[in-house]
């Protein structure tokens, strides 16, 4: 690179080589964090962009049905009946997870929240 000599108003000629000239301890804090803010915003972004954080959940259920178990009745039985042609296994793993059971196993007279589409 070449050398640039500034002349300022009778002032002795002062040359700068570009090489040469050195950021102060608080420009290079101030360059890292203008950088740092512009990386941050630019993956902020990306993430809107991506759809990090929507809230919408188009497959879930719009509603819920409450059923009381009668003698006799299993969830395969229950999610067969309101399954309508659907994947009974499915509507039977949202059933033991909209109602937080432990096992597929439910007694009589449990009042069960199914999952409707």
């Amino acid at each position: 690179m070449s050398a640039i000599t500034l002349t300022n108003q009778g002032f002795s000629a002062v040359s700068i080589n570009p090489s040469s000239a050195h950021l102060s301890r608080r420009a290079r804090l101030a360059r890292t964090l203008v950088v740092l803010s512009l990386s941050v915003v630019m993956v902020a972004g990306f993430a809107m962009k991506a759809g990090a954080g929507t809230t919408s959940n188009p497959a879930g259920p719009s509603h819920y049905v409450t059923v009381v178990v009668a003698p006799g009745e299993t969830l395969w039985s229950l999610a067969s009946a309101l399954a309508d042609g659907g994947d009974v296994r499915a509507l039977v793993n949202e059933i033991v997870s909209v109602n937080s059971l432990n096992s597929v196993d439910v007694q009589a007279g449990v009042r069960l929240r199914i999952p409707v589409k």
